[in-house]
């Protein structure tokens, strides 16, 4: 079953690639769609928990503890698009890796809090010291900057291939 998802999807994604063999690589074709398609459904889930599911009204936690609905609404969307990346990444982008897939998972999880804060902070920089710019040109920015540092991180770091070191009997 397993292998016959990922031929389908890997399929779809090639399909459209086609037309872009000579100026994108595979690899990172497949990076954008997955990434793209993540991020789709991450909006689409925040979307409809925020309006939806909270009706835009804080979270009552306990007692008189209660999160903004924005916080919660990207939580949710948070809680299915990690995975659903981490997956189609392991899977679609980046199969040859041969690290164990909790290792794989654990520096998923690491990149992604590290881009999250990267993003923060990139944000408050960038309104601090590019006032002038309209914020979503600013955002815009930043979005390329990190997905550009995040398929690096992952080639490099969460999905690397590792070299096998074989037995020398000589």
């Amino acid at each position: 079953m397993h292998d016959r998802v990922r031929h389908i999807i890997v399929g779809f994604i090639d399909f459209f690639h086609r037309p872009f063999t000579r100026v994108i690589p595979t690899q990172t074709f497949r990076y954008l769609a997955c990434g793209g398609i993540n991020t789709v459904l991450n909006i689409v889930i925040d979307s409809l928990a925020y309006n939806h599911l909270f009706h835009r009204h804080p979270v009552h936690i306990y007692g008189g503890l209660s999160i903004a609905a924005e916080v919660a609404a990207w939580l949710i969307a948070f809680s299915i698009s990690f995975p659903a990346g981490f997956v189609l990444s392991r899977h679609v982008v980046f199969p040859e890796s041969n690290l164990h897939g909790r290792i794989q998972l654990f520096r998923y999880a690491l990149t992604t809090a590290t881009f999250i804060l990267l993003t923060y902070l990139l944000i408050k920089a960038f309104s601090y010291c590019l006032p002038m710019i309209n914020q979503t040109v600013r955002y815009t920015a930043i979005c390329i900057i990190t997905a550009v540092l995040s398929y690096i991180s992952q080639r490099r770091f969460t999905f690397k291939t590792v070299e096998e070191k074989g037995l020398n009997l000589d």
